[in-house]
């Protein structure tokens, strides 16, 4: 039997701090156990997770917080993994590398590391990018928003995780904003990346 397709850890575990330094500490357990992963609480995953579990529990916190708190958790928890992604996983010598380059050509490489690594946050979603300024980042068939209905994009912890490396590694002054959203009926979760 094929296992489940799946996400990296980082998508839960940093929901965690990201509910407390917004103030909603007490809502931790109610968020998970709505999403029916209580057990991340006192074992939070260290490998990847079946993706559906990893939507559910996003799905949950923006249907049991206001949608302005959700999106705050959600961004900050994105940044939050995207500080991790820097702390562990980008090695320090890329990370000066990139940073003396040229924005131009520090986002095409940084592109071609997330196009790599693109199962870890897309899960059984396709990756795909379009260079430009501004670049376009895609994801079709986003398991985080699968099956969600929205006037709005609410792709806000990709976005975060996005903004964070770009903003570190190509260009204090990136703007990132998602512009279109299955969530919304669109066809894929588009992500604009503009650092002029």
């Amino acid at each position: 039997m094929k296992p489940a397709p799946a996400i990296g850890p980082n998508a839960v575990t940093q929901l965690v701090p990201a509910l407390t330094r917004q103030g909603f500490d007490g809502m931790v357990p109610q968020v998970f156990a709505g999403a029916g992963v209580s057990g991340w609480l006192a074992d939070p995953p260290a490998v990847m997770v079946d993706e559906r579990q990893v939507a559910a529990l996003h799905r949950t916190l923006r249907a049991e917080l206001p949608a302005e708190q959700a999106s705050l958790v959600l961004a900050e928890a994105g940044r939050l993994t995207a500080d991790y992604l820097l702390a562990a996983r980008i090695p320090a010598l890329a990370q000066a590398i990139l940073k003396l380059l040229p924005a131009s050509l520090s986002a095409s490489l940084l592109v071609g590391a997330i196009k790599a690594h693109a199962w870890t946050f897309a899960g059984s979603g396709r990756f795909s990018a379009r260079s430009g300024n501004p670049l376009i980042l895609e994801i079709t068939n986003n398991p985080l928003c699968a099956g969600e209905h929205a006037a709005t994009p609410i792709c806000l912890w990709h976005a975060a995780v996005f903004r964070r490396l770009f903003e570190v590694l190509v260009s204090h002054h990136v703007r990132v904003d998602e512009i279109d959203c299955e969530a919304c009926g669109d066809d894929a979760c588009r992500f604009s990346i503009d650092w002029s």
